[in-house]
């Protein structure tokens, strides 16, 4: 009984897994600001050059 006390001790002071899942979930984290950043940006993007072609005359040169 002794040793499976000891073992899961030995287990739960074990942090080599948890920094392994912080580093994930911080990877995650930074996957998800990126693509919701992305996605922003690209709406502004978009949005300018519907601007400049709205500005522009309809018929140049006539």
């Amino acid at each position: 009984m002794g040793m499976i006390v000891s073992k899961v001790k030995a287990f739960i002071a074990d942090e080599d897994g948890v920094t392994a899942i912080e580093y994930g979930l911080i990877a995650a984290l930074i996957g998800v600001v990126i693509v919701a950043s992305a996605g922003d940006i690209g709406t502004r993007i978009k949005k300018t050059f519907e601007f400049i072609r709205d500005s522009l005359p309809a018929n140049p040169g006539k």
